[in-house]
Order: structure tokens, then C-alpha cells, then sequence
């Protein structure tokens, strides 16, 4: 096959990996996978290369550990020099991180058709560099694959016409279920706890970590909760914690160290309820029938709401919700199960890659 009939996917983090690998799956040799090196453990993006049954990227660049306009700046002008040598039928992105931001602007700067998957999603949270991210990539598309009628109807209030829309559902739905250990036992029994027993806390996003008091309020929160927590640390909230003074607030929680992404659907799927900034927990929880609470200002992720999900601000509100929850696990558990993601049945990678190939004229 030609150069220029194949199609770039470009991706730079473990959340695009996880989304778009059943795309690239579905394309085959067509896609041609550039990855920027934006989460640079090399290790990490390898994980899930083998983990999907994916071929090693095609081209990686180097991008990562930088400022943000830094990785927007070079994200653009090395994925536009790689368009410009090599001309694609398309580029695909993914989301809303810097990797995505300047992979579409290169495919704008090319004359590149240029697909979203996971468009429309808005938190209308202008503090978010992710808010701003989303927002260029979708008007920049030639084709926004929306995951729901809600990120749909964003996208046609930000003036963006009905055909160049899809709605696709989410691929998170294929990911978790291809991913998902069936056996989860020894996951369970190598952190000491059983089913039920236990939560699962992750906390990353700038607004929870970056300031003392917000930080030291939300781990009191999770000390005060009568289960056992499961705090699998980022790097950064570490460091926080350690220059903020806080380490002692450590001592009631189960620390462990990062961990892969299987691990963590597997406790995900085992534990009594989530408490998190995460943006992709909250579509994970969908498929794994189990609410998390949602530490943040915003969410670019309202579908989940009131059924998966309760959004709350750092404070008592925390133990409060996870308290009732616990009283009655059973209930909600049983009432989650039978809720239907709102994400999709699992065919977003089918139906997108149909809509690409509407898109660039192939069958």
C-alpha cells in the first residue's frame, strides 16, 4: 500500500493508547502508528502495544518532559514535517492532551484530513489546558466521532456542522472488556484484601495536588473512611506531599506505587467504590458497574452522573457519600449492574472506522 493511503494515528499517552488501539486493530496495515513520546516511559506504551496484539509504533518522537507549549510546539512541527515527507490519507487522534492539540494542527497545516475520536467532550472549565485542547481539535476536524448525544450536542452548540459529526460511542467499552483479567483473585491477594472490602483512590489533577490545604483535607477524607483505601500514588501527588509536609497523613492508607492498567481494572472491578480526579475512571466505572466519586470542580463527563458517578468538592462531603455508599453496597452494586454504559455496546472502534473510511473514500 502506498504511503499515502495509509493513516496516521498519533498518540503520545497511555488514556490515547488504551482508546485507540481497537481502531488501529481494525485498520490493520492502513495505520500507521506515530507516537510522541509525550508519557515517555517507554515501557509503559509497550505494556499496551502487547497487551492489545499490536506491531510496535511505526515512528516515535521525542516530546516528553517539557513545558506545555514546549510539547505543543514540537508536537506540531515533527508529526507536520513527518505529513509533509509523508503524505497520509488522514490523521486520527484521541482526546484532549497535548499530543492531540498538536498532531491537529500539523494535520491542519498539511492540508491532512483530520479525525477526533472522543469529540465534544467540555467541562467548560477554562482553567483546564485539557478544556482548551478539545475545543482546537474539534474545530479543526473534518470529522468529530462523538461518544454520546451529549458530547454531540456540544459540538453542534460550538457551531460545528452535522456532518462532520458522528456518533460513535466510546471505545473505553472494547478496551476494559479486551483488557479486564478474567481471574482477579491473585490481584486481590497480592494487596492483602478481599472483594467488596476495600476502595481505590487516585488523585493527579493540579486542583487537588498543587495546594496544601486541598491536599491534606482530601487525605483525611480517605484516613477517615471505615474500608481500607487503596492510594496507588502519581509521582507528582507524591512529591507534593512530601514538599507540603504531609507524609504522616500517609500512615492510615495502603500506598503502593503506580501500577499497570489491567491491575487496576482488576481492583476496580473488585472494590467496594472509587474516589477520583480521573477523567477515564469515570467511563471505566460504566463497564465495571461500580460508583466512584468524582473529586473535582468540573467534569467533561456528565453522562455519568447520577448513576455511576457523584461529583463533589474536597471536604467532608467525601466520607459523608462513600459512608452511605458503603452502608448499603450490595443495593447500589446490584443497581449499577443493571444500568447500561452510556458509552456504547462495545462497536465505537467499528463504527468510527467506518465513518474514517466514509471520510477518505474507501469501502
Amino acid at each position: 500500500m502506498s504511503n499515502s493511503h495509509s493513516i496516521v494515528v498519533a498518540l503520545g499517552t497511555r488514556p490515547e493508547i488504551i482508546k485507540l488501539a481497537p481502531i488501529i486493530r481494525l485498520l490493520g496495515e492502513r495505520a500507521r502508528v506515530v507516537h510522541t513520546g509525550q508519557h515517555y516511559d517507554p515501557g509503559l506504551s509497550k505494556v499496551f502495544f502487547d497487551a492489545f496484539g499490536l506491531p510496535e509504533p511505526t515512528y516515535r518522537l521525542e516530546i516528553g518532559g517539557s513545558t506545555r507549549a514546549t510539547q505543543l510546539g514540537e508536537a506540531t512541527r515533527l508529526i507536520g514535517e513527518h505529513l509533509a515527507s509523508e503524505p497520509a490519507a488522514a490523521v486520527v487522534v484521541q482526546g484532549d492532551t497535548n499530543t492531540t492539540a498538536g498532531a491537529a494542527l500539523a494535520a491542519n497545516a498539511t492540508e491532512t484530513p483530520l479525525v477526533h475520536i472522543e469529540a465534544g467532550l467540555r467541562s467548560f472549565d477554562r482553567a483546564m489546558p485539557e478544556e482548551h485542547n478539545r475545543i482546537v481539535t474539534d474545530m479543526l476536524s473534518d470529522l468529530c466521532c462523538a461518544p454520546t448525544q451529549v458530547s454531540e450536542k456540544n459540538l453542534l452548540d460550538s457551531g460545528i456542522p452535522a456532518d462532520r459529526i458522528a456518533v460513535t460511542g466510546n471505545t473505553v467499552v472494547e478496551a476494559v472488556r479486551t483488557l479486564l483479567p478474567e481471574d482477579r483473585s491473585a490481584y486481590l491477594e497480592g494487596h492483602g484484601v478481599t472483594a467488596n472490602g476495600y476502595l481505590l483512590a487516585t488523585f493527579h489533577r493540579p486542583e487537588n495536588v498543587d495546594d496544601p490545604e486541598t491536599l491534606g483535607t482530601i487525605l483525611s477524607e480517605l484516613a477517615a473512611l471505615e474500608l481500607p483505601t487503596i492510594l496507588p500514588i502519581h509521582p507528582r501527588t507524591r512529591a507534593r506531599i512530601e514538599s507540603f509536609g504531609l507524609g504522616d497523613q500517609l500512615d492510615r492508607l495502603m500506598v503502593v506505587e503506580p501500577m499497570g492498567f489491567q491491575e487496576f481494572l482488576a481492583l476496580s472491578a473488585e472494590c467496594a467504590a472509587l474516589v477520583s480526579d480521573s477523567g477515564g475512571v469515570q467511563e471505566e466505572v460504566s463497564v465495571l458497574k461500580r460508583p466512584v466519586l468524582v473529586v473535582r470542580r468540573s467534569t467533561e463527563r456528565p453522562e455519568v452522573l447520577g448513576t455511576f458517578a457523584e461529583r463533589v468538592l474536597p471536604g467532608p462531603e467525601i466520607s459523608r457519600i462513600v459512608g452511605q455508599w458503603i452502608a448499603d453496597l450490595p443495593a447500589l452494586h446490584g443497581r449499577l449492574a443493571a444500568i447500561p454504559s452510556p458509552y456504547g455496546d462495545g462497536d465505537a472502534a467499528e463504527l468510527s472506522v467506518t465513518a474514517i473510511n466514509q471520510l477518505v473514500g474507501t469501502s
